[in-house]
C-alpha cells in the first residue's frame, strides 16, 4: 500500500482531535477496512452488513477496499488508526498466517483489539465446466503426468487454498504454475472463461457452479457442503486435510471497551437479521459468532496454530 493512502486513513481517522474523545461514538462514519477487491463474494456480504449496522450505530458505515498482499492491507490501516472506533476492519484468516511466512510490520494480535467473529470461508476447487476432469484425482494425475503444464489460481501465495493445493501437489510430486489474484470474482471469471485450467477459493465459486459454468471437484471443509451435498470433501477422498478460515471484525489496538461494546452490539444485531444470514447462503457460509473475549481466545489460537502449520511444511523465512 502507498506510504499516502494510509497516512490519509489514518489522518481522517483523528478528526477534531482530543474533542472527539467528549463525544459520544460514533460521532461520524465509520470506516470498515474491507482487504478483497469490491464485487467479490466477502465485498458483497461486508456490504450488506454495514449496511444493517449503520442502522443501529446511527451512523454511515462505509467500506473502503483495499485488495492485495493476499488480505492483509488492513493491518497497516489498523496499527496506524486513532484508537476511537472509527476505522475497524475484517480480520481474514491470513493475517494470522503471514507473519510467519514473511516479515512485517505489525502484529495480528499485538496490534488489534477483536470486536467479534461473524462467519468462516469455505474452499473449494473447480474447474471449467467443459474440462475433462471430472474428479480431483482426474487433476492430480494430470499434474503428475505433465510437470508444469498445469495452471491454477488462487488469492495468492500464503492463503489457505494456495497451502492446501500446494500440499496436494507436492504428495504427487506435480509441478504445476500458480497464478495469484486479487480476488474470488476475478479468479472464476477467469476459470469460467478458459483462461484458467483450475481455481482453489472461497466460496464465491456457488453462483458460477449453479449456473452451470463451473464444476466442484472437492470442498475443503469438515464436512460436504449443504449446497452442494453431492460434492466430496479432501477429508473424505483420504487427504486428510480439512481447511476453513474463521474471520471477523476488529478494531486498532487499545480501543476502549465502551467502544468496542457499542460496535459489537451493532454488528451482532446486523449478523443476526435474516437478510444476512440469506446473503451468507448465497455463498454457502453461515453465522459463527463470537464475542470479543472469546475472538480474542480464538485468534491467539489461530495465531500460534499457523505458526506451528508454517514450521511443519518448511516455510518459515530465515
Amino acid at each position: 500500500m502507498r506510504r499516502r493512502d494510509v497516512l490519509a486513513l489514518a489522518a481522517s481517522a483523528a478528526v477534531a482531535g482530543p474533542a472527539a474523545a467528549n463525544e459520544p461514538f460514533p460521532s461520524r462514519p465509520v470506516t470498515l477496512v474491507v482487504p478483497w477487491p469490491a464485487g467479490g463474494a466477502t465485498d458483497l456480504t461486508m456490504r450488506l452488513l454495514a449496511e444493517l449496522a449503520s442502522r443501529a450505530l446511527g451512523q454511515p458505515v462505509q467500506v473502503d477496499n483495499r485488495g492485495g498482499a493476499s488480505g492483509t492491507m488492513a493491518m497497516p490501516l489498523l496499527q496506524r488508526a486513532t484508537p476511537d472506533g472509527h476505522v475497524i476492519a475484517q480480520m481474514p484468516h491470513t493475517v494470522l498466517r503471514a507473519p510467519h511466512l514473511q516479515r512485517v510490520l505489525w502484529d495480528p494480535i499485538r496490534d488489534t483489539t477483536p470486536i467479534l467473529q461473524v462467519s468462516g470461508t469455505t474452499f473449494g476447487l473447480v474447474v471449467p465446466v467443459a474440462s475433462p476432469w471430472r474428479s480431483l484425482d482426474d487433476l492430480l494425475a494430470h499434474a503428475e503426468a505433465h510437470p508444469g503444464q498445469l495452471n491454477l489460481a488462487t488469492n495468492g501465495v500464503g492463503t489457505t487454498p494456495y497451502l492446501v493445493m500446494a500440499e496436494l501437489l507436492a504428495r504427487r510430486g506435480a509441478r504445476w504454475v500458480h497464478l495469484p489474484y486479487r480476488g474470488v470474482s476475478e479468479q472464476m471469471v477467469a476459470v469460467a472463461s478458459g483462461q484458467v485450467m483450475a481455481a482453489a477459493g472461497a466460496s464465491g465459486y456457488a453462483p458460477f457452479v449453479e449456473g452451470g459454468r463451473l464444476r466442484l471437484l472437492a470442498t475443503f471443509g469438515a464436512e460436504r457442503s449443504r449446497r452442494f451435498p453431492a460434492v466430496p470433501t479432501l477429508l473424505e477422498l483420504g487427504h486428510g486435510i480439512v481447511a476453513m478460515s474463521p474471520w471477523g471484525l476488529a478494531g486498532p489496538r487499545g480501543l476502549p471497551a465502551p467502544v468496542v461494546q457499542v460496535l459489537h452490539d451493532a454488528f451482532r444485531t446486523a449478523m443476526l437479521e435474516p437478510a444476512y444470514g440469506a446473503e451468507l447462503a448465497k455463498y454457502d457460509q453461515a453465522l459463527a459468532y463470537l464475542g470479543p473475549e472469546d475472538y480474542g481466545r480464538a485468534l491467539r489460537e489461530g495465531f500460534a496454530a499457523e505458526r506451528r502449520n508454517v514450521e511443519r511444511l518448511g516455510l518459515r523465512p530465515p
